[in-house]
C-alpha cells in the first residue's frame, strides 16, 4: 500500500486560451471509477456544443484504475497528456475533463498534447492539492476522569481525533502512522497511569498534517 498520495483539493474549473482555442479543465476528486465516469458525464451534457471533451482518471492509491480518451483528437494528444500530468503530480481519486472549443488554429500533435497536459497542470495549481497519509487507525478507552486530558493531549500534539464516544468509558478513535504506534503505545501508558484500553484497527487514509 503507498504510504501517501495526493488528491485535488476541491472540485472546480480552470480555463485558458490558445491560439484562439479555449481548454476548460474541469477537476474532481473521485472515490470510485463510477464517480469518475458520473463527472464526466455531467461535462459532456454540460458542454455538448464543444468541439472535444477528452477525460483522465486516476482511481486507487496505488493507481489501480488508469483511463483516458481523445475523444476525437488526434490518437495519444490528449487523454494520455493529461493522464502523465495527473501521475507526474502524484495524483489519485480525481478525474479530469478538458473541454475544447476550437478557435480556428491548428495546433499540430506536439502543440495538442502541451495543450491538454498543461490544461490540467495549470487547473491543479489553481484549485489546489492535499496530501492523503496512510493511518493506522485505533481505539483508545479512557475512564471519564482522564477523558477530558488526554483528548486535549492528543490534540495538542497534532493526532487525529476521528470519533469520541461517550459510555461507561470514553472510547476515542484516532488515527496513528504505523511509525508512531509503540512510541504512542508508551505514551498512553503514562499518560493514564496504565489505566487507558489500546486497540489496533484497520488502515485508512486522512489528510496529512500540512506542517509536517
Amino acid at each position: 500500500m503507498q504510504d501517501e498520495y495526493r488528491t485535488v483539493a476541491r472540485a472546480g474549473v480552470h480555463e485558458t486560451e490558445i491560439n484562439r482555442s479555449r481548454f476548460l479543465c474541469a477537476l474532481a476528486p473521485a472515490a470510485t471509477e463510477q464517480e469518475a465516469q458520473d463527472f464526466i458525464a455531467e461535462v459532456r451534457k454540460e458542454h455538448a456544443d464543444a468541439t472535444h471533451n477528452c477525460y483522465a482518471y486516476v482511481i486507487g492509491a496505488d493507481a489501480a484504475i488508469q483511463k483516458a480518451s481523445d475523444d476525437g483528437e488526434p490518437g495519444g494528444t490528449a487523454g494520455v497528456p493529461m493522464l502523465q500530468m495527473l501521475l507526474r503530480r502524484d495524483m489519485r481519486y480525481v478525474v479530469a475533463v478538458v473541454t475544447r472549443y476550437y478557435g480556428g488554429v491548428k495546433l499540430g500533435a506536439g502543440g495538442l498534447i502541451r495543450a491538454y497536459g498543461g490544461a490540467v497542470g495549470e487547473a491543479l495549481d489553481t484549485l489546489g492539492t492535499l496530501t492523503r497519509r496512510r493511518f493506522r487507525l485505533a481505539t483508545v478507552t479512557v475512564d471519564h476522569q482522564r477523558a477530558g486530558k488526554v483528548q486535549n493531549d492528543l490534540r495538542a500534539t497534532g493526532r487525529e481525533v476521528r470519533d469520541v464516544r461517550y459510555g461507561e468509558a470514553v472510547t476515542i478513535e484516532i488515527g496513528l502512522p504505523d511509525a508512531d504506534v509503540e512510541a504512542f503505545r508508551a505514551w498512553l501508558a503514562d499518560a493514564t497511569a496504565g489505566t487507558a484500553g489500546f486497540e489496533l484497527g484497520g488502515e485508512a487514509y486522512g489528510d496529512a498534517d500540512p506542517g509536517r
